[in-house]
């Protein structure tokens, strides 16, 4: 179940990431309010992975997830550069974190 906390807390975290860009400094009250529900409820799934798993490999795979992302929406949606050597760096990180998973013990 905690991985199963872990890749909410992720998802959560891309949500609470683009919200941050699409609420302009609180003047878009909906995506302010899906700002601090994402973060609350991102850090809410962490902190109950963190209860199974090690830290170093919640907080690893948390942030992964939340970079790619956060980075493929931003590709996807907000113009991002989708430059060959980003993508090959994306996929390297992506390779990271299932290799944190599938050498965690828990």
């Amino acid at each position: 179940m905690a991985w199963w906390y872990l890749l909410a807390a992720g998802i959560f975290e891309i949500g609470f990431a683009v919200s941050m860009k699409l609420m302009d400094g609180h003047k878009n009250v909906p995506w302010s309010i899906a700002f601090y529900i994402c973060i609350i409820a991102s850090f809410f799934f962490l902190q109950e992975a963190t209860k199974s798993i090690p830290i170093g490999t919640a907080y690893g795979v948390w942030t992964g997830i939340g970079g790619v992302g956060v980075a493929a929406i931003g590709i996807l949606y907000f113009g991002d550069s989708a430059a060959p050597l980003r993508i090959v760096f994306l996929t390297l990180l992506v390779s990271a974190l299932i290799g944190l998973k599938l050498t965690s013990t828990h």
